[in-house]
């Protein structure tokens, strides 16, 4: 085992699997920005071990991750919007989620990047390092924004 799997597992371990008790337990909004998290976090963790297995497939999965981890958590704030409107989260909570789903990304992105071999690769690991960010900004901002549009909570 070499240290990107030990990170790797680690992440899953410690990151995911939490993240995922709080998907299945819970008030819907902790449920949907938990899954907003744990898609972010299964994405890295699938970076890590692709770097660690030196296969470019789970690069790909990491990718499709990216792009359909906040569609999903989009489509649940427009099939619960009436629920998550009642049940805001304090302004703590929505800092402490933006912070945990944005945070780990370029702590993942760039040493992977730097010992990834340079060409499509690395723009690759990019890619997903953005899109991961911005999905989680946009998924915080439609999941905090009060009913009619205004100001985000918090």
């Amino acid at each position: 085992m070499n240290g990107w799997l030990a990170a790797g597992c680690a992440l899953l371990l410690c990151g995911v699997l939490p993240a995922l008790c709080g998907v299945c337990t819970g008030p819907v909004r902790r449920r949907v920005l938990a899954q907003n998290l744990a898609t972010v976090l299964a994405a890295l963790a699938l970076l890590l071990l692709s770097q660690g297995w030196a296969r470019a497939a789970y690069t790909d999965m990491a990718l499709a991750l990216a792009v359909l981890g906040p569609a999903g958590t989009l489509v649940y704030e427009r099939l619960l919007g009436e629920e998550l409107r009642a049940d805001r989260p304090p302004a703590a909570v929505t800092r402490a989620m933006t912070v945990l789903s944005t945070v780990p990304v370029p702590l993942v992105v760039v040493p992977v990047c730097a010992a990834a071999t340079p060409g499509r690769t690395t723009v690759k690991l990019l890619l997903v390092g953005c899109l991961l960010v911005a999905g989680s900004a946009v998924c915080m901002r439609a999941l905090t924004t009060p009913p009619g549009g205004g100001e985000p909570v918090g």
